[in-house]
């Protein structure tokens, strides 16, 4: 009788697996598309969401084209002038293009040495290489990022105490953000 149990409770665990980040992300998407929707109020569901995203295309077209280039730089110089909004919108903007676009940033993931006696490491992602600037000739920037989160720390490391890993950028991510449990295999 135990190990019918056993079985029935394995086969329970086993669904909940499969299921639950499937209805979690199913939820997500919907209420994301009645969200949107509700601010648009669009007469069908997921209308709303295809025009951003078309919208989103068409701006990366323009952006992308060198005559628009010159509206773009003249835009993100203005934004740049204005105090408070250069703060947010600079941050913003490098934040985004560290993941997406030409100027990738988490592309150099690296295995950085902690605590050298307890033999502590983490695995992050070099952003500055060069930090002579700063009088920091032997020193690297780098960030490491919180599993289970969009947040990290960003640490200035001396160069001897990092060490490259031989994988991409996205998967070292995906195995940090998931606390180690995704793996390395690319998806």
């Amino acid at each position: 009788m135990k190990s019918f149990a056993r079985k029935i409770m394995r086969y329970f665990l086993n669904g909940t697996l499969f299921i639950v980040p499937l209805v979690a992300t199913a939820y997500f998407i919907i209420e994301a598309f009645r969200w949107l929707d509700s601010r648009l109020d669009l007469p069908y569901p997921g209308l709303g969401f295809v025009i951003i995203l078309g919208a989103i295309t068409v701006f990366g077209y323009l952006t992308s084209n060198l005559a628009f280039q010159t509206l773009t730089n003249w835009f993100d110089q203005l934004m740049n002038r204005i105090p408070m909004v250069k703060l947010i919108y600079s941050s913003i903007k490098d934040l985004i293009g560290a993941f997406v676009g030409d100027k990738k940033k988490f592309n150099k993931p690296v295995l950085v040495l902690l605590n050298k006696e307890n033999e502590l490491y983490q695995i992050g992602f070099v952003t500055q290489s060069d930090l002579s600037v700063l009088g920091l000739e032997d020193m690297i920037s780098v960030y490491l990022p919180h599993a289970y989160n969009f947040s990290g720390d960003h640490f200035v490391i001396a160069r001897d105490r990092v060490r490259p890993l031989n994988i991409s950028g996205p998967v070292a991510m995906k195995y940090v953000v998931s606390g180690g449990v995704s793996g390395f295999v690319k998806d």
